[in-house]
């Protein structure tokens, strides 16, 4: 079980006010800081730097209808946090996301505050917050 001491700390370190309300706000905010220059403010692949990336960033809008209507949460989720592809598929163009939240969250508490296992779930919650977001830029 995860102390409530220690997830008011990390998300008071982490800027989040309350880890499971912010939910889909605290997501678009993520999409906004970290994915939207690549992937467009509208998730169409048109972001400010996506014609100077060796490949073109994905047109977010279509991931369920290329995916037979259903919406891909896990393999969005592996893509996002990346430390499992990277060791599967070597170098990719984009960052490796679960090392930079963790890394973030760690550097803004005392030195071992926190367990790997609440750091994880941290991580874990604020890359499903931005897939929840990314979830409601489908069709559009």
């Amino acid at each position: 079980m995860i102390c409530s001491a220690v997830l008011i700390a990390a998300s008071t370190a982490i800027g989040m006010t309350d880890v499971y309300a912010q939910g889909i706000e605290y997501g678009k905010n993520d999409y906004g800081k970290f994915c939207a220059d690549c992937h467009g403010a509208t998730g169409k692949g048109d972001g400010k730097f996506a014609k100077s990336l060796k490949r073109a960033p994905g047109d977010l809008t279509k991931l369920s209808e290329n995916n037979k209507g259903v919406f891909p949460t896990l393999r969005i989720y592996d893509v996002i946090d990346g430390r499992i592809e990277v060791m599967t598929h070597g170098k990719r163009d984009m960052p490796v996301w679960g090392n930079v939240f963790t890394d973030e969250l760690t550097a803004r508490l005392p030195r071992d505050s926190m367990s790997k296992e609440s750091s994880d779930y941290l991580v874990r919650r604020r890359i499903l917050s931005i897939i929840e977001y990314i979830s409601t830029l489908q069709g559009k």
